[in-house]
């Protein structure tokens, strides 16, 4: 029971701690330089106003290859969600495949282009509005449609109050921070200020969030390359609370995970999957963003790609299969 326990909570940090790291690049602060482009709806991204799209058709082979994959896996999909209100802040699937025991967290950002039939305002055209009109099963839903149909049927929730708790319960994070980061935006709800001097550190709390967050300064100043920077830097924390976990007493922080994440999986289900998990370890997780591209001009939304997710999908349940 003891190992257990332990498979579970780290499983648990590792999705929480992976809901922060992976979103936050694509959330408020997302804005990646891209070419004018079609979305995947036929749309010109300047001007998105259709609801009812037509979707050009993949080759049949290439559908019936995915739909054997997923029938004949036995993987298990986890829908992550990082609550900021009514609205999901930030969306990861987790796939975990228990013959292997490997996991695969694909982030979504929450400025997806999502098209609902009666929903007409910008802001309710991307996935993140899905959760406040149509709930848990309605975002598990969404989801679902936007990563080629893959099962979706159990959910983690969690706020990123319960966030800075669960790291606060770790004693904070030791990570470095590469460089100084400064931001300001007093528009947040709360305020945010960002105040993170450059080295190695230990961050607790809000400054765990605050480094999460990060994307650029006041001075527009940021990563030297980019989102691969911060998306590096993101990928430490995970993984040094990863190792947190590993040496921590467990009571004292499955206490708190407890208390700030709410899920529909069982007792029986997640004891189940943590004797699958058995031996799991950093390496085996690994992380994806959906495939796609923002928008420069007009509504600022999240374009995924079509092809390129189902291509991801594939390559995932294709790892089941290799030796």
């Amino acid at each position: 029971m003891k190992v257990f326990l332990k498979i579970f909570l780290i499983a648990f940090v590792s999705f929480v701690l992976a809901m922060g790291a992976g979103l936050w690049t694509f959330a408020k602060f997302y804005s990646a330089p891209v070419g004018q482009t079609k979305n995947d709806h036929g749309d010109d991204p300047s001007s998105i106003e259709v609801v009812d799209t037509v979707e050009e058709e993949e080759p049949e082979s290439e559908k019936s290859e995915l739909k054997r994959l997923i029938k004949e896996s036995k993987r298990i999909n986890v829908l992550l969600l990082g609550m900021e209100g009514p609205r999901t802040d930030t969306i990861v699937l987790a796939s975990f495949d228990p013959t292997k025991g490997k996991l695969d967290l694909i982030s979504v950002p929450r400025d997806t282009y999502y098209p609902r039939k009666g929903q007409h305002a910008a802001d309710k055209k991307k996935i993140n509005a899905v959760y406040g009109d149509e709930g848990i099963e309605g975002t598990m839903a969404a989801v679902r449609d936007l990563l080629a149909g893959i099962p979706i049927d159990r959910y983690v929730k969690v706020t990123y109050t319960g966030v800075e708790r669960i790291v606060d319960s770790l004693g904070g994070v030791k990570v470095h921070v590469p460089i100084d980061m400064v931001y300001d935006d007093p528009y947040d709800i709360p305020p945010l200020h960002i105040r993170i001097s450059k080295g190695t550190q230990v961050l607790k709390g809000k400054d765990a969030i605050h480094f999460l967050r990060f994307r650029k300064g006041n001075d527009g100043g940021g990563y030297p390359d980019g989102d691969l920077g911060r998306i590096r830097a993101q990928q430490q924390f995970m993984k040094a609370a990863m190792d947190k976990v590993l040496s921590f007493r467990l009571p004292v922080v499955a206490n708190t995970v407890f208390k700030h994440v709410k899920t529909n999986m069982s007792l029986p289900e997640i004891l189940l999957y943590a004797k699958d998990a058995v031996g799991m370890t950093r390496n085996d997780i690994q992380t994806y963003s959906l495939p796609g591209k923002a928008t420069e001009k007009g509504p600022s939304y999240f374009l995924h790609d079509i092809d390129g997710t189902e291509k991801l999908i594939t390559e995932i349940y294709q790892e089941s299969y290799e030796e």
